[in-house]
C-alpha cells in the first residue's frame, strides 16, 4: 500500500462520497484485486459512518500515510455533502479485529437500512458488524420469493434472511445459529420493522445435532444456507456441507427450494453443483444470482455463490403403468 495506492483509494472514496447512497453499501472493494496494492482495503457506508477495514497489516509508515489521508478526507467538500459524521479504522487482521475512532463519538450500536428494512449494526466491538453487504440481492431474492411459505434459514446469525423473508409475506421463519447472542440480535430486527415474532421460531443450537428439531417444524418451502467458511468446531465448509445437501430432500416440500451459498473465494459454484447432484439429486441446479456491481472481483467464481436449487422428487412408476 505505497503512495500511489493511497491516493488512488482517496480518489475511489471521495468520488464515491459525492454520490453516497441514501442506504449502506459497499464504497469500496479492494478485495475484488481490481487494484492493485489496495487489495486488502474495503470502505463501507453506514449511513453517516465510513468504516474502513484493513485485512492485512500494513508497514508503520503505510499506515500511517492511510491515516493522513483519512483525516484528509474527513476535511473534503465531498465528506461534508454526504453528511457523514463517523470515520472508523478496523483492523481485521488482529485477532480482535480492533477499531479506531477517527473521527466521531464512540457508539456501540448503528440502526441502517436495506431495502426498506431496519437493522442493527455493532460497532468497534465485534469483528463484523451484523449485516453482510454482499448479501444484499440474496436477502431481495428471498423477499421476492417468500410470500406464503414457510422458511429455514440455517446459520441465521442476526436473521438479515428472516427479515427479509416476513417482509416479504412468508407464512413462518424458522431460524437456527448457535450463537444466541446473534439471534437475540435478530429479534431486534424483526421488531425494528414491526413484524409479527409469532410467525419465527429463533433455535440456538449445533445443527448437526438437532436435525430432529428443524424436522419437526417442516417441511420447508424454501431454505437458505449460508454459512461460514470454518467455525472452529462446528463447521468447516469443504467437509460438512455434503452433510447438509444430503438431508434437504427430507426437509422439502414437493417443489421445494433451497438458496445454498459460498462465500468462500478459494472455492467455485462447481463444488456446490457438483455436491448437490451427488448428495441431493433430486434437487436440480437453477440459476446462480447475480452479484451487486460494487462487489465486481476479477474473478468472477471468487466473489461469492449464491446459487438456487429446485426439488423434483423422481416419480416412480407403479406396476403395470
Amino acid at each position: 500500500m505505497n503512495a500511489d495506492a493511497i491516493a488512488t483509494l482517496q480518489q475511489q472514496v471521495i468520488a464515491a462520497l459525492g454520490a453516497v447512497p441514501d442506504e449502506t453499501r459497499r464504497l469500496f472493494h479492494g478485495r475484488g484485486r481490481r487494484w492493485p496494492g489496495l487489495e486488502h482495503v474495503t470502505v463501507d457506508w453506514l449511513q453517516g459512518v465510513l468504516l474502513v477495514a484493513l485485512f492485512r497489516e500494513p508497514e508503520a509508515a503505510e499506515l500511517a500515510m492511510l491515516k493522513q489521508m483519512l483525516t484528509a478526507l474527513s476535511q473534503t467538500a465531498e465528506w461534508r455533502h454526504s453528511q457523514a459524521h463517523s470515520l472508523l479504522l478496523q483492523h481485521r487482521y488482529r485477532l480482535d479485529s480492533s477499531t479506531e475512532w477517527l473521527l466521531g463519538d464512540e457508539v456501540d450500536e448503528w440502526l441502517i437500512s436495506e431495502d426498506g428494512l431496519r437493522f442493527k449494526l455493532d460497532l468497534g466491538k465485534k469483528q463484523n458488524t451484523g449485516l453482510f453487504l454482499d448479501m444484499r440481492y440474496g436477502r431481495r431474492w428471498v423477499r421476492d420469493q417468500a410470500a406464503g411459505k414457510r422458511v429455514l434459514n440455517l446459520f441465521a446469525y442476526t436473521c438479515g434472511f428472516s427479515v427479509a423473508a416476513l417482509a416479504g409475506g412468508a407464512e413462518q421463519v424458522v431460524n437456527l445459529d448457535m450463537a444466541k447472542a446473534a439471534l437475540n440480535r435478530g429479534r431486534e430486527n424483526h421488531r425494528l420493522n414491526q413484524q409479527d415474532l409469532s410467525q419465527v421460531s429463533f433455535l440456538g443450537h449445533e445443527l448437526f445435532k438437532s436435525w430432529s428439531k428443524v424436522k419437526k417444524y417442516g417441511p420447508y418451502d424454501l431454505i437458505i444456507i449460508d454459512p461460514p467458511s470454518f467455525q472452529k468446531g462446528s463447521f468447516a465448509l469443504t467437509k460438512d456441507y455434503q452433510k447438509i445437501l444430503r438431508r434437504l430432500p427430507d426437509l422439502l416440500t414437493a417443489q421445494g427450494v433451497v438458496l445454498a451459498c459460498i462465500n468462500d473465494p478459494a472455492i467455485g459454484p462447481d463444488f456446490l453443483i457438483e455436491g448437490m447432484a451427488s448428495e441431493a439429486p433430486s434437487l436440480t441446479f437453477e440459476r446462480r444470482l447475480e452479484n451487486q456491481p460494487e462487489f465486481a472481483d476479477i474473478d468472477p467464481d471468487a466473489g461469492l455463490k449464491a446459487l438456487v436449487f429446485k426439488h423434483t422428487p423422481l416419480v416412480v412408476a407403479s406396476p403395470g403403468a
